[in-house]
């Protein structure tokens, strides 16, 4: 095995994240060797993918789309979150076993808790939108939480039905054209899909029916402020985007990978927006 130990980002797209930014933070921070590097696999590469982590250094690795329940099936031991998700995001191998964890789940309340204190008294119908990876561990997550009715919508019925179907009767699927009635009876609205990234189609969604006092979470974080989140804003909402949920998920696969608990600063924050900025400037 290399000397060096060795994590990174898998998906199909990578060269969008900004993970290898943030855990080479982390390593100068803390002088630590190791190296953070971006893996682009296609869908029909991920089994080679995991298969090789513990070999060549590579001690682990993020999973983004389109791999996050793909890693959930190629994983001998599961955390709790990645069971009741049926999603990873952080692999790693120990005693031989390729394990995984579903950290979005954390790292999206933690950014909830921040950005929406008192979220958790006022919210009770939630709309998700999406039933890919994030959608999982959003809807575990405020199910966890006590959220009592979930609405996840997407594209393609079957998905939100068996996403629905997996977490039980709070939650129902829904079709694209029910979104104005579901967003007038909603408290909080999240975007699980890639719909606005910068590359992407946009999202296509009128906050018309929103009331005002509705929370907007966007998992999208290039760019910085999405469409959805700026129209948000001139509701009146508390609108923001995925940048802090994207900083909490990585801190426990640095710990788990480095042996580091990390700390998501103010210095870290403000780096990545700046280059999240710095690349807006050059498209």
């Amino acid at each position: 095995m290399s000397a060096v130990r060795r994590a990174g980002v898998c998906g199909w797209p990578v060269a969008h994240s900004r993970s290898p930014l943030i855990h080479s933070y982390w390593l100068a921070r803390y002088h630590l060797e190791g190296a953070y590097e971006r893996f682009a696999v296609p869908p029909l590469g991920f089994p080679d993918f995991a298969a090789s982590i513990g070999r060549d250094g590579v001690v682990g690795a993020n999973v983004t789309v389109p791999h996050k329940e793909a890693a959930y099936a190629a994983c001998e031991r599961l955390t709790d979150a990645a069971r009741a998700t049926g999603a990873v995001n952080t692999l790693w191998r120990e005693d031989g076993a390729l394990w995984g964890d579903n950290t979005d789940v954390a790292g999206f309340l933690a950014s909830l808790d921040a950005e929406a204190p008192g979220w958790r008294e006022r919210v009770e119908d939630a709309v998700v939108l999406g039933a890919g990876g994030v959608a999982r561990a959003i809807v575990h997550g405020l199910l966890s939480c006590g959220v009592q009715r979930v609405a996840i919508v997407n594209r393609t019925p079957a998905r939100a039905a068996a996403l629905a179907e997996r977490f039980g009767p709070t939650t129902r699927p829904a079709a694209w054209d029910d979104l104005p009635h579901l967003l007038s009876k909603a408290s909080l609205l999240a975007n699980a899909t890639i719909l606005g990234m910068s590359g992407q189609p946009p999202l296509d969604v009128s906050l018309a029916p929103l009331r005002a006092e509705a929370i907007v979470v966007d998992v999208v974080y290039a760019p910085l402020e999405t469409p959805l989140v700026e129209a948000a804003w001139r509701r009146g909402c508390v609108a923001f985007g995925g940048l802090g949920m994207l900083l909490r998920q990585a801190a426990p696969g640095f710990k788990r990978w480095f042996g580091k608990t990390p700390e998501v600063t103010p210095e870290l924050r403000a780096l990545v927006e700046a280059d999240l900025r710095a690349e807006k400037g050059r498209t």
